[in-house]
């Protein structure tokens, strides 16, 4: 996802929009052809930008870091509204339909990466610790380090004079995302800074839910994934969220036929299938079991 300043430059209504003639499938992006080895790193003052329109719901097959100095923001990220003003930071992941509402004023830098560049564990803490908006307060020492590295990202990948500048910037992208970790952990509670067993494989199994939502419907195969046995994965997730396993792997299906439901017009016996389900009758009262709706009263109610 990438800002074009003609999509800043106006207010976009402030109302969700309609989507009743949509395509069957939420539309999802892949990097620019402008992003060499897998990462981009776009100024939002830059004008000659040509990308996709972020205003309609879409997500991405990449990751996104906003580092946004100045502007007032309003966006949707998986039917939240989000606002805010700079200095923040913000981060939206693969599986998350998003769109801009509106802009204003905006200054700072927006980086678009593939997954792959980043370790695992890293992006997992990413992903599990920031709140988006993080915000920054322009006076600290970590807003100055995230300045300085942004513009450097922005200068070497300008110059790209010799085979060596992607490397350069692979680094410099890790280096980033590892400043950040350090600034998330820094702040959470003392007595949460040195993370137990149990938290790290809670995190872990939402992480695969979340990939492996249409295909896995049984805890044992997250168990496996995770190298423990299916009883210590459910008491652990249980102890710590009050829910059993198997209702974290519902909750995830559920989460994406909402998106299908809202972003689509595909009949609820499609969305039935493309969640994992082959049975539409049983996939219909799961849904309403966990959200007191039948899939098409979520529907009218969230969209028609």
């Amino acid at each position: 996802m990438i800002f074009l300043i003609s999509i800043f430059a106006s207010s976009i209504n402030d109302t969700i929009i309609s989507l009743k003639n949509q395509n069957q499938n939420i539309q999802q992006f892949e990097l620019p052809p402008s992003a060499r080895a897998g990462i981009i790193i776009v100024n939002m003052e830059d004008k000659e930008i040509e990308n996709h329109d972020i205003s309609k719901p879409h997500r991405d097959d990449h990751c996104q870091l906003m580092f946004a100095l100045n502007g007032k923001f309003k966006l949707n990220i998986d039917f939240e509204i989000i606002e805010f003003s700079g200095p923040a930071l913000l981060c939206i992941f693969p599986e998350e339909v998003h769109h801009i509402i509106s802009v204003r004023d905006p200054k700072g830098w927006m980086i678009s990466f593939d997954s792959s560049l980043v370790n695992k564990e890293l992006l997992q803490l990413l992903e599990n610790k920031i709140n988006n908006p993080f915000l920054l307060r322009e006076e600290s020492p970590f807003f100055q380090q995230l300045t300085i590295l942004m513009d450097l990202i922005e200068k070497v990948q300008s110059e790209n004079t010799n085979s060596y500048i992607q490397k350069s910037i692979h680094s410099l992208l890790n280096a980033l995302l590892n400043l950040i970790s350090g600034e998330l952990v820094s702040n959470l509670p003392l007595n949460k800074s040195k993370e137990s067993r149990s938290i790290i494989i809670k995190e872990a199994f939402i992480k695969l839910t979340k990939e492996h939502y249409k295909t896995w419907k049984q805890p044992a195969q997250y168990a496996s994934a995770l190298s423990i046995s299916a009883a210590h994965l459910n008491d652990t997730v249980k102890s710590l969220t009050g829910s059993p396993v198997s209702a974290h792997i519902q909750e995830a299906s559920i989460m994406e036929a909402k998106r299908l439901l809202y972003f689509t017009d595909s009949s609820v016996k499609e969305i039935a299938y493309q969640v994992g389900y082959d049975e539409p009758v049983y996939f219909g009262k799961l849904f309403k079991k966990l959200t007191n709706l039948t899939p098409l009263e979520f529907r009218k109610k969230f969209r028609d």
